[in-house]
């Protein structure tokens, strides 16, 4: 972008003379240095606002989050000295009392011909 010498300043000024007259042009320049210095009073406070909030916040460690166990779980956890005692025997779903679960395959499922042919119920009467 060029520079805005004397000569070209003298131009822009006699052409808002002409175009607004000598009674506006005060008011006008008024008008325009108003608006300017209040541009540069919010970029000011908004550069100071952003440069004092990374100066007052320190970086730290991150936040750290407890997990509180219940009273009975922390009361039924084994102790280490019995742990010791302890020996390690493979679950199994007798010793576990859980009833043994069937896993269907995640895949789709073929299509039969008994599917296929059966009717749909409606509710229409």
């Amino acid at each position: 972008m060029p520079n805005i010498g004397p000569a070209e300043l003298l131009v822009i000024l006699i052409v808002a003379l002409v175009v607004f007259g000598p009674r506006k042009l005060p008011e006008l320049g008024k008008s325009l240095g108003a608006g300017l210095r209040e541009f540069r009073k919010s970029t000011q406070g908004l550069k100071e606002d952003f440069e004092g909030s990374m100066r007052d916040t320190p970086p730290g460690p991150a936040p750290v989050q407890t997990i509180h166990a219940p009273a009975q779980a922390v009361a039924a956890a084994p102790q280490p000295a019995q742990a010791a005692a302890v020996t390690a025997q493979p679950a199994t779903a007798q010793s576990m009392s859980v009833p043994p679960v069937s896993v269907q395959p995640a895949g789709p499922q073929p299509v039969t011909a008994e599917a296929v042919a059966a009717p749909i119920p409606t509710d229409r009467a």
